[in-house]
């Protein structure tokens, strides 16, 4: 059989040496944020940002998107660091949501400035949003952020729904004698409303002894819940590539969503990787490894050398993270302003 011309080549797809197909890029646009969430900055209080010059440019972060989307890439994640606090953000999306074959832009925020933003994030063609928020409790709020501003994000959570964007996930971390106490009220709110509450167990950060008596598994959230509000009842939707199982109280608009990544990891299904400001890109989130697109961009690479990296990201992609509560060696992440969440 005769060589195919090289332009006749099939293009190199994104999928792991597992089989599992990678359509999901995280893109953290900034490592910095306007809040310092106890679950995300080392309990030291200190972090190194970046400087400006090592951040990838957007039109950087763009091309690799472009490469990618060739190789079968369709849903983008804006995250950070806060990714309103990196000027120019909006255009970015705008630009994201011209290339060829994305079909879908989520953004993960902590909603502080969501109420000017929204508008012009829906202008530029971001489909969904995630908003964080861990309490109702405005006291509590800017104990766990260390930001007095709660009012601020819930009117931009409000102005997000005003404006369409459907659905509003919410975003919260449970942590035993913190918040643990607002699981109900959390779960409650889709009684009234159209949102999805999502609870996330919490990621080793920073402490291994400490996270192992502040975590929370899945079961234990849906217990608490359905111990004061009834069954949760599991949804079926067509799409089940996202991280969250979700439930539904009887009559409720809304969602209630567990995402478990430590009590019932979901690696088997995993289709993502992350895109570092820094333009390293981790093949997952608990991964220590990671491959550089920056050096080579700013070198005056080809786009054929990006899809080589994309490809090599494929070929070391871990099967699954090793994390375990009970084990005896210790895996904390870093902080997850510079990782992307």
């Amino acid at each position: 059989m005769s060589e195919l011309p090289k332009s006749e080549l099939p293009k190199s797809q994104l999928i792991d040496a597992f089989n599992r197909k990678i359509t999901y890029m995280r893109i953290s646009v900034t490592d910095r944020c306007n809040l310092r969430c106890v679950y995300c900055v080392p309990s030291c209080g200190t972090i190194s940002n970046l400087p400006s010059n090592e951040l990838l440019t957007f039109d950087e972060m763009l091309r690799i998107v472009k490469v990618a989307a060739k190789m079968g890439l369709t849903k983008i994640r804006i995250t950070g660091g806060e990714p309103l606090v990196r000027r120019g953000v909006v255009d970015f999306i705008a630009a994201v949501n011209r290339v060829d074959g994305i079909r879908d832009i989520a953004m993960t925020t902590n909603g502080v400035l969501l109420k000017q933003y929204a508008q012009a994030l829906k202008k530029a063609g971001l489909k969904r949003l995630n908003i964080s928020l861990d309490t109702f409790d405005p006291k509590k709020f800017m104990q766990i952020t260390k930001g007095d501003c709660f009012d601020r994000v819930w009117e931009g959570i409000l102005e997000a729904e005003r404006v369409g964007f459907n659905p509003i996930k919410i975003n919260v971390v449970p942590s035993k004698g913190c918040n643990d106490d607002e699981l109900v009220d959390f779960a409650k709110l889709t009684l009234t409303k159209p949102f999805q509450v999502r609870f996330i167990e919490f990621m080793p950060v920073d402490d291994w002894e400490v996270w192992k008596k502040n975590f929370i598994s899945k079961g234990e959230m849906m217990e608490k819940i359905e111990a004061a509000l009834g069954k949760l009842e599991p949804v079926n939707e067509k799409d089940q590539s996202g991280p969250a199982k979700n439930y539904r109280l009887h009559g409720a608009p809304g969602v209630v969503g567990f995402i478990s990544a430590i009590s019932e990891h979901f690696c088997d299904t995993c289709n993502r990787i992350r895109l570092g400001a820094d333009g390293r890109i981790k093949q997952c989130l608990f991964s220590e490894s990671y491959i550089d697109f920056r050096t080579p961009l700013r070198n005056g690479c080809e786009d054929a050398e990006v899809e080589r990296l994309l490809c090599a990201v494929m070929e070391t992609k871990p099967e699954a993270h090793n994390i375990n509560i009970n084990a005896e060696s210790q895996k904390l992440l870093h902080s997850m302003t510079q990782i992307g969440g």
